[in-house]
């Protein structure tokens, strides 16, 4: 080997070696360096409330339709040409008010006809009467037959039957006469009429309707149960105990169940092709807003007032098919809690298991914290859904 190769090999060999010194130095600089300077991330910043404890009575909700309590179509009783119509159609009307006129000529000429006939009778019976009494005073002296006497006395009683058949006849052509005017049978609204001033009408329950009527208040809510809620909530509980069970009402535009009323009846037999049975509710009406067939929101009692806790919806999260809450223990860390859910009461969701009152949750943020973490809590009341809304609502229109 060369003078100059032995020096590059040499050179070579040194330059690795203060390399690979230059490398063990730099690894004990490196481990000797506090572990301070990697910081641990701070706690996620969520919001925290305490769960509410109240005083609640469970509430079954169902879909039905109102029914007005008196329903009658006004039909003519005698037949004739209609002369008026003496309401606005869709008006409200008073018992006795009148609402059509037939044409009354025809009728009261059969009631003054119906009157002489009875004046013809009752002079008849007058004279027959008589007739026999002097018959009577007769056969005492032997003065009559008995043949004529028994005539006499027989024409008595035929003017006497006569009278009455007058009597009644007067009877009914005065009652003809005076269903010439059709008036409400009840207090409430009229349709509009059907059959115009002018047409002739005719008499007879299959003769087309003149118009309807429906009473205004009371009216009807009824609605169809399920056979579970029945045994659950009615059956205890229902009209046949003495015991009224509450009801709520609400319109389709209306929000919450402004109106309460009481359950009227439960049908005696439940339909066994839905599972359903019939109930009936009814509730006053004063202002004439609810009318028969509008579509009713129905809230039923369905328990006495017992003690619940309740969270707001945003609290609760969904892993698979299991509900869950974050509770904070002493140290705010984040524990994991399974939890059975209620029905919703203004607005916040009943915990039937799982959670105790007072317990501190996460209400908002719980995308940002996992189990066993450790939270910066900023403390909120538990508010609705609603009331959540409406604040998100209004710092957007302030920003």
């Amino acid at each position: 080997m060369s003078l100059s190769r032995k020096r590059l090999v040499l050179f070579v060999a040194a330059t690795l070696v203060v390399a690979l010194a230059g490398g063990l130095a730099a690894i004990r600089v490196n481990a000797n360096v506090p572990r301070t300077l990697s910081s641990a991330p701070a706690p996620a910043q969520v919001d925290v409330a305490a769960v509410v404890s109240r005083t609640i009575t469970d509430w079954q909700d169902y879909s039905g339709r109102l029914q007005a309590v008196d329903r009658v179509e006004i039909r003519p009783q005698v037949s004739g040409t209609l002369m008026a119509v003496h309401f606005k159609d869709g008006s409200l009307v008073k018992k006795g008010q009148l609402l059509f006129t037939i044409d009354p000529r025809p009728y009261q000429a059969r009631v003054d006809q119906a009157e002489a006939q009875l004046s013809a009778a009752r002079a008849r019976a007058a004279y027959t009467a008589s007739d026999l009494a002097r018959a009577q005073r007769l056969l005492a002296d032997n003065a009559i037959a008995r043949r004529d006497f028994d005539e006499k006395q027989n024409a008595a009683r035929e003017a006497a039957a006569n009278l009455q058949a007058a009597q009644a006849a007067l009877a009914v052509a005065r009652l003809n006469l005076g269903y010439t005017r059709i008036v409400a049978p009840f207090a409430g609204r009229v349709s509009r009429a059907a059959i115009t001033a002018g047409n002739v009408v005719a008499a007879g329950a299959a003769s087309a309707p003149l118009t309807t009527l429906v009473s205004v208040s009371p009216i009807y809510a009824s609605f169809d149960v399920d056979e579970q809620s029945y045994l659950k909530f009615i059956a205890h509980a229902g009209v046949d105990h003495g015991r009224d069970v509450p009801v709520y009402l609400g319109l389709a535009d209306e929000h919450g169940y402004p109106r309460k009323g009481e359950v009227q009846s439960i049908d005696n037999h439940l339909d066994t092709a839905s599972g359903t049975i019939r109930v009936r509710a009814v509730f006053n009406n004063p202002d004439g807003a609810l009318i028969p067939g509008l579509y009713a929101r129905i809230r039923l009692a369905g328990s006495q007032p017992h003690p619940a806790v309740l969270v707001s919806e945003q609290a609760i999260g969904t892993d698979q098919n299991k509900k869950f809450v974050l509770v904070l223990d002493a140290h705010s860390h984040a524990e994991y809690r399974e939890v059975t859910l209620g029905a919703v009461q203004d607005g916040l969701r009943v915990i039937t298991h799982g959670l105790k009152p007072g317990e501190r949750i996460v209400v908002n943020g719980l995308q940002r914290v996992r189990p066993g973490d450790a939270v910066a809590p900023h403390v909120v009341p538990m508010a609705s859904d609603a009331a959540l809304a409406a604040a998100e609502a209004a710092q957007a229109a302030q920003g």
